[in-house]
């Protein structure tokens, strides 16, 4: 079992910006950029192309609405995306707010305070 699989089962705290039936999106711990977002299907799967087509395009469309709603929330030149998988065996979206090219590069974190979590994530939620 990964560990998104127990932040998913609640057995592992995370700061949820969404949710559905298939798809669970939560605030990275520790991010490249303010509002970081991960976006994870529910079953477990080891790689992205490894998904049923139908799962992999949900996957996409529930990640580009979250995308949007951060883009509403965090001031920035746009959000990327990054599909890597090699840290966590469970396929995960990385949605993270860029300034520049190095953001996404997973070398410089920011550091927030719970305080700060809770609010980013209430403020993305209510944006969707």
């Amino acid at each position: 079992m990964s560990i998104f699989t127990k932040i998913i089962n609640g057995e592992i705290p995370s700061y949820k910006v969404a949710e559905n039936d298939q798809f669970y999106a939560f605030l990275d711990i520790n991010p490249n950029a303010k509002g970081h977002t991960l976006v994870v299907p529910k079953k477990e799967v080891n790689k992205l192309f490894d998904l049923d087509e139908e799962t992999y395009n949900e996957l996409m469309s529930f990640s580009r609405r979250i995308a949007i709603a951060i883009e509403k929330v965090i001031p920035c030149e746009r959000i990327g995306m990054s599909v890597i998988g090699l840290e966590v065996p469970h396929v995960h979206v990385h949605l993270i707010p860029l300034q520049k090219m190095e953001d996404i590069q997973f070398i410089k974190k920011v550091t927030l305070h719970p305080s700060e979590f809770e609010a980013l994530a209430k403020a993305i939620s209510e944006k969707l």
